[in-house]
C-alpha cells in the first residue's frame, strides 16, 4: 500500500513548457520575496503571480516594467479591447470580444468575495470550446479548464471572473 505525502511548500508539482510549478501550502501562504539574480521582482513565493511573471520571464525573457501588484492588476480595466499594457509591456485582450486565447497567454481573473486578489495563469491549451489554464496556488490543483463559448462571432471564455489575457507584442 502506497501512502500519499502532501508536498511541502516550494516543491514542484508540475510544470508546462519546461517551467515548473511550486506547491504554496494554503492559498494565503507567503514564503517571501522571490527574485531574480539581477533583481527583477517575480513575486511572492509560490503565488500565482510568482508563476506567471516567471513562465514569461524564463520563456521570453519578459520584465514587466511594473512588477509589483495581485493578480487581478495585472489587466488594465480602463484600456480597449487589444491594447497594449505599458505597465505589463504585454498586449491586452478583453474576455467577450473578437480574439481568442492561445497557448502562452497570461489569463487573468477579478476578485470576488472570497478572493479578492484575482487570480491568474499560464494558458496552456487551446481547443474550439474550451482551454487549459496552468496554475500555481490552487493547492495541488495546477491545471484547470473553462469552457469557451462562440456567439456571433464574439468569443467569451465562459468564466464570469475572467477579465482577459495578455501576450507578447
Amino acid at each position: 500500500m502506497t501512502t500519499l505525502t502532501k508536498p511541502q511548500p516550494g516543491e514542484v508539482i508540475d510544470s508546462y513548457q519546461g517551467v515548473p510549478v511550486f506547491y504554496n501550502g494554503k492559498i494565503g501562504d507567503v514564503h517571501g520575496r522571490h527574485k531574480t539574480p539581477e533583481g527583477y521582482n517575480l513575486g511572492l513565493k509560490w503565488q500565482c503571480v510568482e508563476y506567471v511573471k516567471r513562465f514569461y520571464y524564463v520563456k521570453y525573457n519578459h520584465k514587466m516594467p511594473n512588477a509589483y501588484g495581485h493578480a487581478k492588476d495585472l489587466f488594465d480595466e480602463s484600456l480597449e479591447d487589444i491594447a497594449y499594457n505599458e505597465k505589463r509591456g504585454l498586449m491586452q485582450y478583453r474576455n467577450v470580444r473578437y480574439s481568442w486565447p492561445q497557448q502562452g497567454d497570461l489569463l487573468v481573473l477579478n476578485g470576488n468575495a472570497e478572493n479578492p486578489y484575482g487570480h491568474c495563469g499560464i494558458v496552456s491549451r487551446v481547443d474550439s470550446d474550451e482551454l487549459e489554464m496552468m496554475q500555481q496556488n490552487y493547492g495541488k490543483k495546477t491545471r484547470d479548464t473553462y469552457k469557451i463559448v462562440v456567439y456571433n462571432d464574439i468569443i467569451t471564455v465562459a468564466e464570469h471572473d475572467v477579465l482577459g489575457w495578455l501576450r507578447m507584442p
